[in-house]
């Protein structure tokens, strides 16, 4: 595909930015507070339970195609600093579950606001850090 074919236009003719970059992201953590609001409401193993836990799933899957979208569209330099930004981020991550996992086996629960599924943000910290780095050696 060459640079001619990648369009930054959504389907409505307006920068596909706006869509990528705030729309779906707001959609997602509405999505997700709201279905984890709507969880600790229901029973617990109930249909509705099992709906609400599926709610933010389809957001978050447009949430990553947006970000793939996003890669494909960017210059060599670009994607590298991505590239290396995952590159570092990955491992931590693998490392941050490894470790709450064992913890959890082992009987030690998180509190009401640590535990493994309120994790997930922490994936984000070292991805953020190992973008920061990549740019700082670019730049």
């Amino acid at each position: 595909m060459n640079a001619s074919t990648i369009s930054d236009r959504g389907p409505i003719g307006k920068p596909a930015s706006l869509a990528r970059y705030i729309v779906l992201p707001a959609l997602f953590v509405v999505a997700y507070f709201a279905a984890r609001l709507g969880i600790e409401i229901v029973e617990p193993q109930s249909a509705g339970a099992l709906w609400l836990a599926l709610v933010p799933v389809p957001f978050f899957a447009l949430l990553i195609y947006g970000y793939v979208r996003a890669v494909r569209g960017m210059d060599e330099l670009g994607r590298r600093i991505q590239l290396e930004g995952l590159a570092f981020a990955f491992p931590i991550a693998l490392l941050i579950v490894f470790t709450a996992g064992l913890l959890d086996l082992a009987g030690f629960h998180g509190e009401a606001n640590f535990d493994l599924p309120r994790m997930w943000p922490l994936m984000l910290l070292p991805y953020w850090a190992g973008i920061a780095l990549a740019h700082r050696r670019y730049s």
